[in-house]
């Protein structure tokens, strides 16, 4: 495992490189999913606004339940300053995870086009490979230039990676990657698309939205036909593998390596102990996009069923995910839309300047 202070992190990925000489096979789903991929490509510098401006001391713009400390003892305890270095630090920490969670796809898709054997699977990896190097190119851009400050990977995601990384059998880092690590960023970014009261996070959040919801269904596409054909010592390591990474999950937003960098106490302490409305909001929101895929997949056993009843998210299986996803898309648009309208403003008041 990777330190803090590593600058780079390399892990020894198994398997091998799997060629397909059947060109004309393919399955219609996946190759609608491939022009899709191709006809939505986009360019950050021109799609996203970064001219709008954004608060220094809370970049994200979120409201204070949502901030872990938030009625707690030491939360009492805080002046403005200190409020405003936990909200900075906590965006710094969030967007952080994001980015390295989106290099982590770009070399997991990158890996897709290596291993898996049908030329269909293999073309629409390749428009994910484009969108998840947008993907790390943009986050990285809000961080240096609007945050300022970058943490390194949670331990918790690195061993999910990890994991998804090293394991030697093709479908793995589909599902760790297209269904677990790409359906919690989906929901992480839903919500905080949600809440935001900072224009240019609520843009970038639904931008990459729209290109994640269609890792997702690739995800779900490619595996529900293979987890058909698995025998039952194949299917039980894969629910091994989707009940340690659902754990591994729900503990990942508690922002511990923020309250120990800060200074504070650790998490686990009265005085630091996360708020219970943020955390069952957070857990909802994290497992909402992953337990109807997991279920749409095939894996719905009772051992995976009684995980998640564990965890309090079993009656998420129920959500609606073309439903969600066409709603990424019509906030994706929506954005689309406000910015073509302050462009043209400005171009109006740039107009009414030189007349007069």
């Amino acid at each position: 495992m990777m330190s803090a202070t590593d600058a780079t992190w390399s892990v020894a990925m198994n398997g091998r490189a799997t060629f397909s000489w059947d060109y004309d096979a393919g399955n219609e789903r996946l190759l609608s999913l491939y022009r899709k991929g191709k006809d939505k490509q986009w360019d950050q510098e021109r799609r996203i606004d970064w001219d709008v401006p954004t608060d220094p001391d809370d970049p994200l713009g979120m409201p204070d339940v949502m901030v872990p400390l938030y009625g707690s003892p030491t939360w009492a305890k805080l002046g403005p300053k200190n409020i405003a270095e936990l909200r900075l630090h906590g965006a710094a920490w969030q967007f952080s995870q994001f980015l390295h969670g989106e290099q982590g796809a770009l070399i997991c898709a990158s890996r897709l086009v290596e291993s898996v054997p049908g030329i269909d699977a293999k073309l629409y990896a390749a428009t994910q490979v484009v969108d998840e190097a947008r993907h790390t190119e943009i986050f990285s851009r809000f961080l240096t230039e609007r945050v300022g400050v970058q943490y390194p990977i949670n331990q918790n995601l690195a061993s999910l990676l990890d994991d998804t990384l090293t394991d030697s059998r093709w479908d793995l880092p589909y599902l760790g990657m297209q269904v677990l690590i790409e359906g919690l960023a989906l929901a992480a970014f839903g919500l905080l698309r949600d809440m935001t009261t900072q224009p240019l996070a609520r843009q970038i959040l639904a931008y990459v939205m729209q290109d994640e919801a269609r890792h997702v269904a690739f995800g779900r596409l490619a595996l529900r036909d293979y987890y058909r054909e698995i025998d039952a010592r194949e299917r039980a390591e894969r629910e091994d593998f989707v009940i340690e990474a659902c754990y591994r999950m729900r503990d990942r937003f508690l922002w511990t390596d923020v309250i120990v960098a800060l200074g504070y106490e650790r998490s686990k302490s009265p005085e630091t102990r996360p708020n219970r409305e943020a955390l069952r909001m957070f857990q909802r929101a994290l497992f909402g996009r992953i337990v109807p895929c997991v279920r749409d997949i095939g894996l719905w056993t009772d051992r995976v069923r009684a995980a998640y009843a564990d965890i309090g998210v079993l009656d998420l299986a129920d959500v609606d995910l073309q439903a969600a996803m066409a709603r990424d898309e019509d906030l994706a648009e929506q954005e689309d839309r406000a910015r073509d309208a302050r462009v043209a403003e400005v171009g109006e008041m740039i107009a009414r300047g030189a007349d007069g």
